[in-house]
């Protein structure tokens, strides 16, 4: 490619795919497709199923298991990466869980564990991810996570992941600020209701997407490639003055709704 989006000499991971909707496969693919060398993770052999199936269409992508709740796996995929690409330019971390019973109950109702689990798997793998890698992070290196509304307002039915989001968002802020001094950049995408894996597991989904529809100024369908075009400008040169931002890719529904 030779336009002002052609990643072409990038190189970096993206952790996260569960499946075909995921937003992690969209940024994988429209990644690899502009030119940039992509690692990307699944969480365990149970998503391998759903994942292994889409090489065909991520040629020239390397798919590794990995957990992030776990050191010694995200330890294999720093190997991996070090061996396999060198320093890198971007991370893009698309996870997001909690326990089904928590996520379908009220906050005030949510347990201790299914909280903490929460936080471990949708935040702080975030920051330890992170942290891990910080050693091979190029100059103006780009880290780019996925957040959503309800990190701001009080979604119905968003529940426990509302708070956890708002971890994750103030955690994009500390980690900018701390990861300036070697210019690498880190933001959140709020995206608005899109029909993947993790998002399947809130109650009333299909509810939420028609307001989100119905209330957006621009009324059309939001798409995963909508989200990962927002990530290919974020791990672009074209954001090296953008860090430490929410940016909204919800068709608007963050002004009106």
């Amino acid at each position: 490619m030779h336009s002002m989006m052609d990643l072409s000499g990038k190189q970096g991971v993206v952790v996260g795919i569960a499946n075909e909707h995921s937003l992690a496969y969209a940024c994988a693919k429209l990644f690899n497709d502009s030119g940039a060398k992509v690692i990307a993770t699944y969480a365990n052999e149970s998503a391998a199923r759903f994942v292994l199936p889409l090489q065909s269409t991520l040629e020239g992508v390397s798919l590794v298991c990995c957990d992030l709740s776990d050191e010694s796996s995200i330890s294999r995929l720093l190997a991996i990466a070090e061996s396999h690409l060198g320093p890198i330019d971007f991370i893009v971390h698309s996870i997001a869980f909690a326990p089904m019973a928590d996520l379908h109950g009220r906050l005030i109702d949510c347990s201790q564990t299914g909280f903490q689990e929460a936080i471990e798997v949708s935040c702080f793998s975030l920051v330890r991810l992170v942290s891990k890698f910080e050693n091979i992070l190029n100059a103006q290196a780009s880290v780019v996570t996925m957040s959503y509304l309800g990190s701001q307002r009080a979604i119905q039915n968003y529940n426990v992941m509302g708070p956890v989001k708002s971890a994750l968002d103030s955690s994009v802020r500390y980690l900018a600020m701390e990861l300036g001094g070697i210019g690498c950049r880190v933001n959140a995408i709020s995206a608005g209701p899109i029909k993947t894996r993790a998002a399947s597991g809130l109650k009333n989904f299909e509810q939420l997407i028609e307001k989100s529809h119905a209330g957006s100024p621009l009324q059309r369908d939001l798409s995963s490639e909508d989200v990962a075009k927002t990530a290919m400008y974020l791990v672009s040169d074209l954001s090296q003055a953008v860090t430490g931002s929410t940016i909204y890719v919800d068709n608007g529904y963050h002004v009106t709704g």
